[in-house]
């Protein structure tokens, strides 16, 4: 009894020496990434003070131009009559109110702008990443494991010709592959004219066509959502590959892996609790990354294929020297990088249970 209670003491005290350890890892990474959120502000403001172009001659007329009242009270309506310390200390203050401004070309609180923006892009890359890590995963694997052989070097001669392919070509070749010349593909934009938008629930307009059970606005609005999340996955899985294959060969010449195999193991369980468990760290960093680019970099497709996400609405505000706009955007980036970052540290701590203590 007595070493049974003593035994049990020390299970409870060790649970809550890991609790503790778990407690501090958490809130370590809360405060570092809130100090890289604050941060980012600062460099954001700088950045688009640093822009050069007068954001008044962009957004007033002639006419206005040619009236000092009127650029006066411009001027005095956006606060770019103060000195940029006050505009910044004013921003944040703002900010720390969930108030991003309001924008220069739409009139709009930015905030509501990018509310209706995003769920776009959002549905662009969730599936674009998911296809990404299966097949990136899938085919890095495969070529890890066939090192040296015929399927490898294909798979090495893919992924750099996948690495090389610039983008916004990439997206103008797809189009005009399977729009005009095979004609399987949507012309672009989110829905076909035929179809009206779904109730708005999510913003994603294949999912909320769905709640609604409207099957058909569903099926056209994934066919609008096909090639360019065909496109944007191209890069993506091709950097995934190179990546997992790296990670999968660095732990096929660890010991443990040629033992397990030694003791008859099948190929499958080593496979999956010894290889892919082992390189699980690096595969979840790299995807991380991949997401987080992919949500901030999709510009070019979005321009290509007419779809109103971030970065369509990124571009108009920086051909109109939208201030409030841009800054709006690049608080978005960075925290899409910093929570998406702050995910994969809290992940470490689960797929690692030693990097809590670190």
């Amino acid at each position: 009894m007595l070493l049974r209670s003593v035994l049990h003491r020390s299970v409870l005290h060790r649970s809550a020496v890991l609790r503790s350890a778990l407690l501090r890892y958490v809130l370590r990474r809360l405060a570092i990434a809130a100090g890289l959120l604050l941060g980012s502000t600062l460099v954001g403001f700088a950045l688009v003070q640093a822009v050069p172009g007068d954001p008044v001659a962009a957004n007033l007329s002639d006419q206005a131009l040619g009236d000092p009242a009127a650029v006066a009270a411009f001027r005095a309506k956006w606060g770019l009559d103060r000195p940029l310390p006050m505009q910044y200390l004013a921003y944040l203050g703002n900010l720390l109110q969930g108030d991003l401004g309001t924008s220069q070309q739409t009139g709009r609180p930015v905030l509501a702008d990018l509310l209706d923006h995003v769920p776009a892009t959002i549905e662009l890359v969730l599936p674009a990443i998911v296809l990404s890590v299966v097949l990136g995963t899938a085919i890095g694997m495969y070529a890890a494991l066939r090192q040296g052989r015929a399927g490898d070097q294909a798979v090495r001669v893919g992924a750099l010709l996948g690495l090389s392919t610039p983008q916004f070509w990439l997206s103008v070749l797809a189009l005009y592959l399977f729009f005009y010349v095979l004609g399987v593909s949507p012309n672009g934009g989110r829905l076909s004219p035929q179809f009206s938008p779904p109730p708005r629930v999510t913003g994603m307009y294949s999912l909320d066509a769905l709640l609604a059970g409207q099957l058909d606005v569903a099926w056209d609005a994934v066919q609008h959502i096909a090639l360019p999340v065909l496109v944007l996955s191209v890069v993506t899985t091709a950097t995934l590959v190179r990546f997992v294959r790296s990670a999968i060969l660095e732990v096929l010449r660890k010991d443990y892996i040629a033992a397990a195999y030694a003791k008859g193991l099948p190929a499958r369980t080593v496979l999956l609790r010894h290889l892919l468990r082992a390189g699980l760290v690096q595969i979840i960093t790299m995807t991380s990354l991949a997401f987080a680019s992919m949500l901030a970099g999709t510009v070019l497709v979005e321009s290509v294929f007419s779809w109103p996400g971030v970065g369509e609405y990124a571009y108009a505000s920086a051909s109109a020297l939208d201030r409030p706009a841009i800054l709006g955007v690049c608080l978005f980036v960075a925290a899409v990088y910093i929570v998406v970052n702050l995910a994969v540290d809290l992940l470490y701590g689960v797929a690692d249970p030693r990097i809590r203590l670190t």
